[in-house]
């Protein structure tokens, strides 16, 4: 619930609940399972009522290759949390997800019910990808990453794929997600033998990465906000 409310992660409130800095109607819990209502009990960290939760915050991210998508890594990893040190903003959880490999556009926010409708595979915004593959695509190749194929018992399949560019050996694809499976591109484009030499995510649904620099991230405005859940 404290996760919930946006005052930090689900490991920092397991946490806070063992340390005794958890009140659940004026009374200290230290079992992080233990059970609440919340439409009616009071939960309070170090003195700080549930009335008190921070205000909808959303930020974009734009993900440089390399860092991965978690708040702590078991491996020691830098995580994208690298790239808000010093800000000094409220706990944010990564709206989906890039893979370490990946990068570009990452949503992060406090509000978990928001992004549990900007991630929802049936109602949330379609997803636009720019893929560098060790290829040049024909006609017959884009037709089939967009029928699909089954990959590990999973059907795998892409709402659209063009042709931006290509060389001699490699080109640039566009690449329209409207679900998100775990590396659901790479390991589409493996099946069919084709190697993904850069992935970067441009946009989520209206909401485009444009110019925004690598490792730099700014605040959404509460109209964009809306627009990726389709409201407003």
């Amino acid at each position: 619930m404290i996760s919930k409310l946006g005052l930090g992660s689900r490991t920092q409130a397991a946490k806070w609940v063992r340390e005794g800095q958890v009140q659940v109607n004026g009374r200290v819990v230290k079992d992080p399972e233990f059970p609440v209502n919340p439409g009616a009990d009071r939960i309070a960290v170090a003195g700080r009522g549930r009335e008190e939760a921070p205000a909808r915050l959303v930020v974009m991210l734009n993900k440089p290759r390399g860092l991965v998508t978690t708040t702590s890594d078991e491996q020691g990893r830098e995580t994208v949390y690298k790239c808000f040190e010093g800000a000094g903003l409220p706990w944010l959880a990564p709206v989906g997800r890039l893979d370490k490999a990946s990068e570009g556009l990452l949503l992060f926010s406090n509000d978990p019910e928001w992004a549990a409708r900007v991630t929802h595979p049936a109602s949330g915004p379609d997803k636009t990808y720019h893929v560098q593959i060790d290829r040049v695509p024909d006609a017959a190749l884009l037709e089939k990453l967009e029928q699909g194929k089954d990959v590990d018992g999973e059907l795998l399949c892409v709402k659209s794929a063009r042709c931006l560019r290509s060389g001699e050996k490699n080109a640039w694809l566009e690449i329209v997600l409207d679900e998100g499976r775990n590396r659901q591109i790479r390991r589409l484009l493996s099946a069919f033998g084709i190697a993904v030499l850069r992935l970067v995510r441009v946009s989520i649904g209206r909401l485009q990465l444009g110019q925004l620099p690598s490792a730099n991230w700014r605040v959404l405005t509460e109209q964009e906000i809306e627009a990726l859940v389709g409201a407003g």
